[in-house]
């Protein structure tokens, strides 16, 4: 397909750039929402009176719905045309944040914010999907690499943009500046999409999707509720154990059916159970301390809303830069030694988070965040496309599901972790509030090291998560170019 002019599943000839302008742009909007309230936190937690463990089910929330949708999108991708997916994706997606955008309380935000995220879940995927589709093994690298712009890019740029949204606007126009693209990407799509993925028609097994939603949505749900409840609470450990056993049955069936939701036979795959894990594996050190550092920095440090995104611009522009390189690089030689160094830079600029005082200047994060952000992008998207090239064609819309599901429930529960570590620290060193009118400078002073010490443990967890990436990266086969035979 390299030269010649691709073709629709209806035989007619499409612009394969058209099509990839179309998904990158409709992509940036929805992605871009994971991280773009993470600096908006401390605004909306004031303006609605929430604590921060509240406040985060806006990200957890949104990671939830996402984890449950991508099973369904795998069918649904084989189901319905790529084109009239895609505008669903869109249109739920728009529905959402009109609704967020107008939301009066916190109950009508999170909804939106829900809604927004059936439509990520969806639109995702299908990006995924379509990019292996028009494009041969031997440009996937490349590709990829431009895919891992919007996965990468538009989070970490979320910080910076709501930053400045928030000093200068209502936190509204977090959601009102999207409505217009996602407007216009809309009309777009209508006009010039094409449908490229070969259909199926494959028969839905309702009693997976129930396992699926329960299972994965009570996981997600039981380790979103640490960082209010704690670890030992019944409600905690109630749902997280429901969601493991309702998931066993759900993955006993998926190898027993026809026709499974979710095709776990890509586990075969050695390459790509591996990249799987890696994959997961980095989005929890990534997801979890690009939530962590805004608050540090506003929080400790005093910084406005744009002062914490501009402090994480440079990390987010080397990403972007970075990906279609990286991209390029692994088309050449693979995955396994662009893994190894991008997770030791990951690993070694992560640890001295771990160690951040009320007086650590603002270059020295700049730049640590900048070399994480480089090593993240050495590791993301080679890995995640060796493991996607060692699966035959059949099977690669379930082993994006696989890896957008495995991705999701990593990135959930490693945000829950570092939120959890971070409030129960901070609370367990808080001084007594009768302090605080015997010697309100003291108390001061002591509150402040108890919250330094919740963002440091925070950041260990964060060095642990890196630390297995490492050893993990050992593992990947020396060429992960080429496809395996079987899977």
């Amino acid at each position: 397909m390299g030269n010649e002019q691709p073709l629709d599943i209806h035989g007619k000839p499409y612009n394969r750039s058209i099509i990839v302008a179309i998904l990158m742009v409709g992509s940036f909007c929805t992605v871009l929402n994971q991280t773009l309230l993470n600096t908006a936190f401390p605004t909306l937690m004031r303006t609605f009176d929430i604590s921060a463990s509240d406040v985060q089910w806006l990200t957890t929330g949104f990671l939830l719905v996402n984890g449950i949708m991508i099973p369904i999108t795998a069918w649904m991708i084989n189901k319905f045309s790529s084109k009239n997916l895609y505008l669903f994706a869109m249109m739920v997606f728009l529905i959402g944040t009109i609704t967020c955008f107008i939301a009066p309380t916190f109950s009508v935000l999170l909804i939106g914010r829900l809604v927004q995220a059936a439509g990520v879940g969806i639109s995702m995927p299908l990006l995924q999907n379509i990019m292996y589709t028009i494009f041969p093994p031997e440009r996937r690298g490349a590709a990829m690499g431009m895919v891992g712009i919007v996965i990468a890019l538009a989070p970490a740029l979320g910080p910076t943009l709501s930053g400045w949204v928030i000093d200068h606007y209502s936190w509204r126009q977090l959601f009102g500046i999207v409505i217009p693209i996602v407007v216009l990407v809309l009309i777009m799509s209508f006009f010039l999409m094409r449908s490229v993925i070969p259909l199926s028609n494959p028969k839905i097994d309702l009693l997976s999707v129930v396992l699926s939603t329960i299972g994965f949505g009570s996981l997600l749900y039981g380790f979103s509720s640490v960082g209010n409840n704690g670890w030992g609470s019944f409600e905690v450990i109630g749902f997280i154990g429901l969601g493991a056993i309702v998931l066993v049955f759900f993955v006993w069936r998926q190898l027993h059916i026809e026709n499974p939701l979710l095709e776990l036979r890509v586990f075969k795959s050695s390459t790509f159970t591996l990249a799987a894990i890696l994959a997961g594996v980095t989005n929890m050190a990534m997801i979890g301390v690009s939530m962590v550092v805004p608050m540090y920095i506003q929080n400790i440090h005093g910084e406005s809303a744009l002062q914490s995104g501009l402090m994480l611009l440079p990390g987010a522009l080397v990403v972007g830069v970075m990906n279609p390189i990286t991209g390029s690089i692994f088309d050449k030689y693979g995955a396994k030694r662009l893994a190894i160094i991008g997770m030791f830079l990951l690993t070694c600029s992560t640890a001295p988070f771990a160690f951040l005082t009320e007086n650590t200047p603002a270059a020295y994060i700049i730049i640590l965040y900048v070399v994480r952000m480089f090593g993240i992008s050495m590791v993301m998207m080679p890995v995640t496309t060796s493991g996607m090239n060692s699966l035959p064609a059949k099977l690669i819309s379930h082993g994006t599901a696989v890896n957008n599901t495995f991705r999701q429930v990593a990135s959930s529960i490693g945000t829950a972790i570092l939120i959890s570590v971070l409030t129960n620290v901070t609370n367990n060193n808080l001084p007594k509030e009768s302090m605080l009118e015997k010697t309100p400078l003291a108390y001061g002073q002591q509150a402040l090291g108890a919250t330094l010490s919740g963002y440091r443990a925070a950041f260990l967890v964060a060095i642990l998560f890196c630390i297995v990436g490492f050893g993990l990266t050992f593992f990947i086969k020396g060429s992960s170019k080429s496809k395996e035979a079987h899977v």
